[in-house]
């Protein structure tokens, strides 16, 4: 017994090394082009200029992305390295306004009735989906288009049907959502502190 489960803890040790080895890979892959730097930097300084004009961020996504959007929103509101001005970010995330409109509009309009009830053209909406397909995200981004909010989308694999519908797109390596995500939420860190620069904090 004691031989079979030191043959099994090498197992698992392995495979979480190859886990550890395939997140780096990736990071590597989406740091390397300095293209993807430039882009954050770029959009820390349209939303910056959104907020001194008094606008908003708001971020949706599902699942393990509205996690991130909740993360990402409250490292604008909260502080992220070091104190400074509170930044307006929401998440939609209320468990009240998800489970109300799902139950009388149905599942897939969730963030855009939310973004036609908070949204205006001077805001930014940051949408995230690792396959692009998320039929309540794409229609929150129509939404904000009609509403002339500038959209970000955060994307994985081919981006799926959101592919080219976002101001700003970033579509990440990884076949996995799981991998997808930790790239989505190195974009966000490095984008919260680009912002709070941008601000000039």
């Amino acid at each position: 017994m004691c031989v079979e489960s030191g043959m099994n803890q090498a197992t698992h040790s392995e495979v979480v090394q190859q886990e550890f080895a395939q997140a780096a890979e990736l990071a590597s892959a989406f740091c390397s082009d300095a293209t993807n730097a430039e882009r954050v930097t770029e959009l820390s300084e349209l939303i910056a200029r959104k907020i001194e004009s008094g606008g908003k961020v708001l971020a949706i996504g599902n699942g393990g992305s509205c996690a991130d959007a909740i993360h990402f929103c409250e490292e604008l509101t909260g502080r992220y390295r070091e104190d400074r001005p509170s930044i307006p970010a929401i998440a939609c995330a209320d468990p009240g306004h998800i489970t109300c409109t799902a139950n009388d509009y149905g599942f897939d309009r969730v963030f855009s009735r939310w973004v036609e009830g908070l949204g205006t053209s001077e805001d930014v909406l940051v949408a995230m989906s690792t396959s692009g397909n998320s039929e309540n995200i794409l229609r929150a981004v129509e939404r904000a288009r009609e509403k002339e909010m500038q959209v970000v989308t955060l994307l994985g694999k081919d981006g799926g049907k959101l592919k080219g519908r976002g101001d700003v797109e970033f579509v990440v390596p990884g076949k996995t959502a799981d991998r997808i995500q930790e790239l989505h939420m190195l974009i966000l860190h490095a984008l919260v502190g680009a912002i709070e620069r941008s601000l000039g904090y």
